[in-house]
């Protein structure tokens, strides 16, 4: 087995990133909804070195449904957000309250 790579910015260490309470919370109260509708069923967190994951699954054999991606501050000492679908970037947003609209239930008219 080979040995793993150390990841570098400009010469750098990555910084060490992770979710802090205020985002758990808020994170957690979308993840408990869907859970209580029957949706989603199980969640990972990954943190470390140069990016946070929330992985989120339908079931806890599959590839997340969908990952809540928090990158590391640039030079606006602010990081950026990602949900993602597998592959497919759904919303990139610089607060967290932004990117967790996609998530936000639309409601639909339905007519008799």
């Amino acid at each position: 087995m080979s040995d793993p790579i150390q990841l570098r910015t400009n010469g750098r260490k990555l910084p060490f990133v992770r979710f802090d309470r205020q985002e758990l919370n808020q994170i957690l109260n979308v993840y408990s909804t869907r859970v209580a509708s029957g949706e989603w069923r199980d969640y990972a967190i990954d943190q470390g070195r140069g990016k946070a994951v929330f992985s989120i699954f339908r079931s806890s054999h599959e590839a997340p449904t969908f990952s809540i991606l928090k990158l590391p501050a640039g030079s606006n000492r602010r990081g950026a957000y990602l949900v993602m679908n597998g592959p497919r970037q759904l919303k990139w947003a610089r607060s967290l309250t932004e990117a967790l609209q996609v998530f936000e239930r639309r409601l639909v008219l339905v007519s008799s």
